[in-house]
């Protein structure tokens, strides 16, 4: 005989793994501190006025 399932808690075992996934693909998206982040764009602000400082005139 097939084991018996409770749907309600099954449905809600999914819907608790899939919020630990999407938590887990934010985490990586948007976990950095904010210093991080305001290094991060200094950083690439320099290296555009470098880059754009370089740029021959034609």
């Amino acid at each position: 005989m097939a084991e018996l399932i409770n749907l309600n808690k099954a449905r809600k075992a999914r819907a608790k793994a899939e919020g630990k996934t999407t938590a887990a693909e934010n985490r990586v998206r948007f976990g950095r501190a904010k210093d991080e982040t305001a290094a991060t764009k200094l950083e690439t602000g320099r290296a555009r006025r470098d880059l754009d400082g370089k740029k021959r005139e034609e």
